[in-house]
């Protein structure tokens, strides 16, 4: 039988806060806040996140995914979307995706005064590896732990 709920309020769901990026990195995010949708429904292919930027804060370090895609909805405020193609101010109604294995790295920034909130989907891959262009780190999957590195392969202390 299924232990899950048929439908959810995200209100009643925790928020995960913070990042889990090396600390030299980790305080670029500002106040941003994920609620994970997806898991509630013990979904296991694809995530979804119901996130939330305060003024100044950023959805990820821009970022490359080598084997997930990834979608973003925008339920309110305007964030730019970063990408290696540019700046694009994005309002509530727009969404933008980013297909696996292209290289584009991406990332929202919030640089309203406002909140912003939006609809994040991606694949769920067991051997992703993503690349932090701008900032010299990539994520692997070792031994079933996520885990950020150096672009030379070493480890972050």
């Amino acid at each position: 039988m299924n232990d899950y709920p048929v439908a959810i309020d995200p209100e009643d769901l925790p928020q995960h806060t913070g990042s889990g990026y090396p600390k030299p990195l980790a305080g670029r995010m500002g106040e941003r806040a994920r609620c994970a949708l997806g898991d509630a429904f013990g979904l296991h292919q694809f995530g979804v996140n119901l996130a939330r930027l305060g003024p100044g804060a950023q959805s990820a370090l821009r970022h490359a995914h080598a084997l997930e895609d990834e979608f973003v909805y925008i339920l309110e405020g305007t964030p730019t979307l970063v990408t290696d193609a540019g700046e694009t101010v994005l309002r509530p109604g727009m969404c933008a995706g980013f297909r696996a294995g292209t290289g584009d790295a991406h990332a929202l920034v919030n640089r309203s005064d406002a909140e912003v909130v939006y609809l994040e989907v991606g694949s769920r891959k067991q051997n992703e590896a993503v690349d932090y262009p701008d900032d010299g780190m990539i994520g692997r999957n070792i031994d079933g732990r996520w885990t950020y590195l150096h672009a030379d392969g070493t480890p972050f202390e």
